[in-house]
């Protein structure tokens, strides 16, 4: 299994416990130590994005008709 990435790449040296990567890459099932790291660092941006969008029910008001919404015109 291999992640492409059509983001532009930045070629870089991490000092990662080597456990920790191998561990990492174990769970996922990925060859690539680069395939682990990229779709780790996916998956936290992705969660902390949903931590953020949660952290706002409630403090955003939404003038919404839901029953009107889910109703579908009659042709």
């Amino acid at each position: 299994m291999s992640i492409e990435n059509t983001l532009d790449r930045m070629r870089t040296t991490l000092d990662i416990p080597e456990s920790l990567i191998e561990e990492a890459r174990a769970l996922l099932g990925f060859k690539s130590k680069t395939d682990t790291v990229v779709l780790s660092l996916q998956e936290l941006i992705r969660r902390k994005r949903i931590d953020e969008l949660k952290s706002m029910m409630g403090k955003v008001r939404l003038e919404i008709d839901l029953p009107r919404s889910r109703r579908r015109s009659r042709k």
